[in-house]
């Protein structure tokens, strides 16, 4: 299956390289990271949050999950929780719902993303669908996204 058109498209219109690479479905971040042979420091998992009514991507590695509170302060809301799949199913029509990119602004939302990630040359994810991942310099994914930064991805182990 290839990446959807919308993704790539908008990746070559920005002269962004990129690497695409096809793995074995997976299903959780984990599975993903595991399908590439990769830790799960490495593969950034999208995690859809609404706060006061507004709805955002939460980039955390795929070992991590999203702190909800310090989420909530670096936002200054009180009114913060993970979005349902209703809420968000139909933002992202070109892609298998759990397999987003974080590219926030292809679907006009705000990207929040963990600072763990300013240590990684590269950044992983999901190319919208569950067999396959971008890669890419973190510059690069920094440049085209301008994601907002803080402190809110906590280890899962």
């Amino acid at each position: 299956m290839p990446i959807p058109r919308l993704i790539s498209e908008f990746l070559d219109a920005k002269q962004i390289w990129y690497q695409h690479c096809t793995h074995s479905p997976a299903y959780t971040a984990q599975g993903t990271a595991h399908a590439q042979h990769i830790s799960g420091k490495e593969l950034a998992k999208v995690v859809m949050i609404m706060a006061d009514k507004k709805l955002l991507m939460a980039v955390v590695p795929a070992s991590c999950r999203v702190d909800l509170t310090r989420l909530g302060v670096l936002l200054n809301s009180d009114n913060i929780r993970a979005a349902s799949e209703e809420e968000f199913k139909d933002i992202f029509p070109d892609c298998e719902l759990g397999a987003m990119p974080p590219l926030g602004n292809l679907y006009h939302l705000d990207v929040w993303m963990d600072d763990t990630f300013h240590s990684h040359p590269g950044i992983i994810f999901n190319a919208g669908t569950h067999a396959e991942t971008i890669q890419m310099s973190f510059a690069d994914f920094q440049r085209l996204v301008q994601p907002k930064s803080g402190s809110f991805g906590v280890s899962m182990h």
